[in-house]
C-alpha cells in the first residue's frame, strides 16, 4: 500500500509541474499605460504588439511577473500588473516553455476582458 501511495503522490506532483489546471489561482498581464487604457475604456484587450505577432497573449504567474518587468519593462513607467482569475481563461491557456526555460501561461483565441480583472497594481 505504501508503494501505491508513493505512486499517486508522484503522479499528482507530475501533473501539477507539467501544467495541470490546478497550478495557479491567478495569472497576470503587465501593461503599459496605453495598453491599460485600452483595456479599461474598451473593456477588451487583444494583446500587445508582441502578443499579436506571436498569436497568443503572454501571461505570467505571481512568481514570474517581476522577472518579466525586469526583462521587458525596465525604465517603462507607469506600468500596470493586472491580475485575472485563472478559471476565467483556463480553457484557452497553454503552458509553454519560454526562452529562459520557464513554463508560462499563454492565452489563445480570446482577449482579456475588463470585467474579469481581479486586481490592478500600478507601478510608477
Amino acid at each position: 500500500m505504501a508503494r501505491m501511495n508513493s505512486f499517486i503522490i508522484l503522479l499528482l506532483t507530475f501533473n501539477i509541474q507539467a501544467g495541470g489546471d490546478m497550478r495557479v489561482d491567478q495569472i497576470y498581464k503587465v501593461l503599459t499605460l496605453d495598453q491599460y487604457t485600452v483595456l479599461k475604456e474598451s473593456g477588451d484587450f487583444t494583446g500587445a504588439p508582441v502578443d499579436i505577432a506571436d498569436g497568443y497573449i503572454h501571461m505570467s504567474t505571481n512568481d514570474q511577473y517581476k522577472g518579466v518587468i525586469e526583462r521587458y519593462f525596465a525604465g517603462v513607467r507607469p506600468i500596470y500588473i493586472v491580475a485575472f482569475e485563472y478559471v476565467d481563461y483556463e480553457k484557452n491557456v497553454k503552458w509553454e516553455v519560454a526562452s529562459n526555460g520557464e513554463e508560462f501561461p499563454h492565452i489563445y483565441n480570446v482577449s482579456l476582458k475588463a470585467h474579469n480583472i481581479a486586481s490592478v497594481e500600478e507601478i510608477e
